[in-house]
This record gives C-alpha cells, sequence and structure tokens, in this order.
C-alpha cells in the first residue's frame, strides 16, 4: 500500500520491502514524523504475505544521525495517523515476525544505533562509525540501553555509553552490534544475502520462529520450555514442516506453500 510518507521512502522489490530513512540534509535525524512513519512501514510488512524480509538503510552517506534535537520538544504533526513514540519502534523491531535487516551505509548513532542493535540481522560499511555520543552534550542514551544491553557484552557497553565512543564498523562486528562488516562495494550484497536466504525458507516457520523468540524473550528457562514445546507441535502441524520432511527423505528442494 502506497502511505504519503514525507521522511521515509518505501520501495517493494519482489519479497523485500525497502526502507530508506529520507532526510539526508539531517543525516536522517530521527523525528516524531520519521518514528511514526516507520511504525505504519513496519505494521504494513508484517501484514502483507508477500514480504519476507525489511530492509532500513539511510539516505546519502548516514544511516541515521541519532535523534533530531531541534524535534526534542516536539516538531511537525505527522501526516499519518499516530501509531506511537521511539519506544514502540523499538519494540516493534525487536519483536517483528518478519526478519529486519539494517542496511548500515553510514553514521549510525544514538537512535539510529537503537534501529541497528533492535534489528534481526545487521550489516555495516566499514566506512560506518556506530556509538553512543549523547553523553558529549549532558544526555545520556536511556531507550536504546534495553536494545544494547542485549547486543552486548556489558563492560564493553558501560565503556562505549560513558565515553561517547564510536565504534568502526570491523570493531561493531565483535562486539556483536552487527553481524558483519563488509567494504562499501559489498555492501548491497551482503544484505541481499541474508534476504535471499531468508525467502528460501518456509515463511510460516520463520514466522512461527520469531514469534517463539518474541513471545518467550523475558521468560525463565522453566517458564520458557512448556511454551516452546508447544509452538514446536504447532509447527510440525503446518504443512510446510510436512513438506520440509517429505523433501528431505525424497531428496529434493522443499516446495513451500507457506502453511
Amino acid at each position: 500500500m502506497q502511505r504519503p510518507y514525507e521522511a521515509i521512502a518505501v520501495v517493494r522489490d519482489g519479497g523485500v520491502l525497502r526502507v530508506t530513512l529520507n532526510r539526508p540534509e539531517r543525516r536522517n535525524a530521527l523525528g516524531p514524523v520519521m518514528v511514526n512513519e516507520l511504525l505504519w512501514a513496519l505494521d504494513d510488512a508484517t501484514n502483507d504475505d508477500a514480504v519476507r524480509t525489511v530492509v532500513i538503510t539511510g539516505a546519502g552517506k548516514a544511516f541515521c544521525a541519532g535523534g533530531d534535537f531541534s524535534q526534542i520538544n516536539g516538531g511537525e504533526a505527522p501526516r499519518l495517523p499516530p501509531k506511537g513514540g521511539f519506544e514502540d519502534l523499538l519494540l516493534a523491531l525487536w519483536g517483528s515476525t518478519k526478519p529486519v535487516v539494517s542496511r548500515v551505509n553510514g553514521a549510525a548513532m544514538g537512535g539510529g544505533l537503537g534501529i541497528v542493535a533492535a534489528s534481526t540481522f545487521a550489516v555495516a560499511s566499514t566506512d560506518a562509525k556506530l556509538g553512543t555520543p549523547e553523553v558529549d552534550v549532558g544526555l545520556f542514551p536511556f531507550m536504546i540501553l534495553a536494545v544494547l544491553e542485549r547486543v552486548m557484552p556489558r563492560r564493553r557497553l558501560v565503556e562505549m555509553l560513558l565515553t561517547g565512543e564510536k565504534l568502526d564498523a570491523e570493531e561493531a562486528a565483535r562486539v556483536g552490534l552487527v553481524n558483519r562488516a563488509v567494504p562499501p562495494d559489498a555492501l548491497d550484497a551482503a544484505v541481499d544475502a541474508y534476504t535471499a536466504k531468508i525467502a528460501s525458507k518456509s515463511p510460516v516457520t520463520v514466522r512461527l520462529g520469531l514469534e517463539a523468540l518474541r513471545d518467550t524473550d523475558e521468560l525463565a528457562l522453566r517458564e520458557k520450555l512448556p511454551i516452546l514445546a508447544a509452538r514446536l507441535s504447532a509447527c510440525l502441524s503446518t504443512e510446510d514442516a510436512r513438506e520440509g520432511l517429505m523433501a528431505f527423505l525424497e531428496k529434493r528442494p522443499p516446495v513451500w506453500s507457506g502453511r
């Protein structure tokens, strides 16, 4: 569905929904309009069976410079009905049932780094820098702490938060902020490798797996295992599971129905 986006650009490319943060003159800084539009795009992707993955990137040389300080106390009104704020965006990314790939083409700072950390996969250009410079202006990245602490070792995270250090892409990969760091001319191929791999898997299995990760994320092991056992039974009852097992036995590629 085409929506009257102002701060992002959205294009369907086969089974990939490509979302571009489209405020290059502000290094794609996050304001209320952009956050709201991202929530709409993610919701549309979730409800579109043809979409298998979502790719988020930035227009121009930056991925996202973080929060737009010019709009910190309000700003332009969203053209689309309000869906939520930045905390809702982080929750939507972290709990997405369609894999989200952050294509980190340049600087990812503050809230932009939160998007990267909350995505399912992230690939960064070696030109990119990633960090939390908020402390340098007397602020602290409170909101993105919730997702950063889930992907980074604690000591390295605290060092970055309190010093405002900007990591290069290779270091970001070493500490788990991104999956891979690649040269700029290999960025698209690396992102496409993820979208192609997901496209080759059963859509219903991917959805059920991501739902299970989301729904049991906060639970202790004793609570989690019975739920996951029930989810396994649900997965085994799908047509795709039966097709996958039959294809394995017959030594042929599976043909997924998405059911």
